[in-house]
């Protein structure tokens, strides 16, 4: 065996830049396949990070505008939701609606304690709105239903709020009163959430809203969480329903998909999950392909050192060297090559893929209502490592077969009449 190795170096000292140039394929090949998968999965991750922080079976329904005519009634109608829309999620759908509830939002609210005062938005919300959205309680707790029912002026703020109402004074702000806008409210809870992105608003009772400031039956969305819906179609058939029920409230045609919009969060994870396959398997055909032209290389230059060693290996026959002796030799020289330079692209890549992780692995966008976290952790793990060292083995046999084929093929009287 120490025999081989000492031929496989003298050859490849010999043919210094030819075996550079070949390997600089395969190790461009390899490396370019790890990049690649490093860069989907950081927008997978992402994606999962995302999907993970927010409830699956959740459905957000907002008011639109319709497109078609209905019962006599023009298209381009402003379509506002109300309690009994709230109320009908609830009646018709026992078996597939968990819990459902709305938020109302009062805009331009000075909220203020002692000599500090901040501009927010108030939200008024149900107790399930936590289940949905990324609004972590920090201190105290969340609107519960009691505070709902009796419409008690209690409000939560974002972490951010508290700091500017109560930092300078160092006052605990759970239990304190702040005025908002002439009305006073008690301070029950703290929150976080994604980003600090809600950092201008603070949440109160649903109802408490709904009375203080006048709206009357209107909201402006309405949120639920679902239950035995656990395939896109049953989703689908579901929106299609809910959209009569609502439909019949507020007169518009239930095939009108502009007259509300439904954001249903596990179907577009459904969805999405069916592209992220899509991205990977797209990501492994690129880079085996960019691999493969590097492999072509090795073959090629596998051969051209064959057909120099014809004399070499018609020799070896006449002498009585074994045919798998000489196939040995080629394959594993081929394997060499491909190995060696296989591994410098995937330590390059591994490396690339780190330094993308510290530059741009907490990537995110402003997607209007939250933070969208786009590039998340975009490195290989072992596995592909591993997948990644077996295909360099395999794609140097099968290099070096052909090649090897030939040599074996050579005959003593073709090695004599070799140049």
């Amino acid at each position: 065996m120490f025999d081989i190795w000492q031929e496989i170096y003298g050859t490849i000292k010999r043919n210094k830049l030819r075996t550079f140039l070949t390997g600089f394929a395969v190790a461009w090949g390899i490396f370019m396949l790890i990049v690649l998968l490093g860069a989907g999965n950081g927008i997978i991750h992402a994606f999962d990070q995302s999907s993970s922080e927010r409830a699956l079976n959740s459905i957000r329904i907002f008011p639109g505008w319709t497109s078609k005519p209905y019962a006599g009634l023009k298209e381009g109608r402003r379509v506002r939701l109300e309690n009994s829309d709230l109320e009908a999620t609830e009646k018709y759908f026992p078996n597939q609606v968990i819990s459902a509830g709305a938020t109302v939002r009062q805009g331009n609210v000075n909220v203020s304690f002692g000599q500090e005062y901040v501009n927010i938005s108030l939200m008024g919300v149900h107790p399930n709105y936590t289940e949905v959205e990324t609004v972590k309680t920090a201190d105290g707790r969340f609107i519960n239903q009691n505070d709902l029912k009796e419409r008690r002026k209690v409000i939560v703020l974002h972490k951010k709020t508290a700091e500017i109402l109560f930092g300078k004074t160092h006052t605990e702000p759970i239990g304190q009163f702040v005025n908002a806008s002439g009305v006073a409210y008690q301070v029950v809870g703290i929150y976080n959430d994604q980003g600090d992105r809600e950092a201008s608003e603070a949440y109160i009772p649903f109802s408490t809203l709904q009375t203080i400031y006048n709206k009357g039956e209107q909201l402006n969305n309405i949120i639920f969480t679902t239950k035995n819906l656990e395939t896109i179609e049953s989703n689908e058939f579901f929106e299609a329903n809910y959209r009569k029920v609502i439909g019949a409230n507020r007169r518009f045609d239930p095939q009108d998909n502009s007259a509300i919009w439904i954001w249903n969060r596990f179907t577009d994870y459904m969805r999405t999950q069916n592209a992220m396959g899509m991205l990977r398997t797209a990501i492994w055909v690129i880079g085996i392909f960019t691999l493969l032209s590097g492999i072509v290389g090795v073959s090629n230059i596998m051969l051209i050192t064959v057909k120099e060693r014809t004399r070499e290996f018609g020799i070896r026959k006449a002498l009585g060297a074994k045919p798998l002796s000489i196939l040995w030799l080629i394959i594993v020289e081929s394997v060499t090559i491909t190995t060696l330079f296989g591994y410098i692209g995937m330590v390059a890549g591994i490396a690339v893929t780190e330094w993308m992780n510290s530059a741009f692995g907490n990537q995110t966008m402003d997607a209007g209502m939250f933070q969208q976290t786009m590039f998340s952790n975009p490195t290989v793990d072992l596995g592909i490592a591993v997948q990644a060292t077996l295909t360099l083995i395999i794609a140097g046999t099968l290099a070096g077969f052909f090649p090897a084929k030939k040599a074996v093929s050579i005959s003593p009287i073709e090695a004599l009449r070799a140049d």
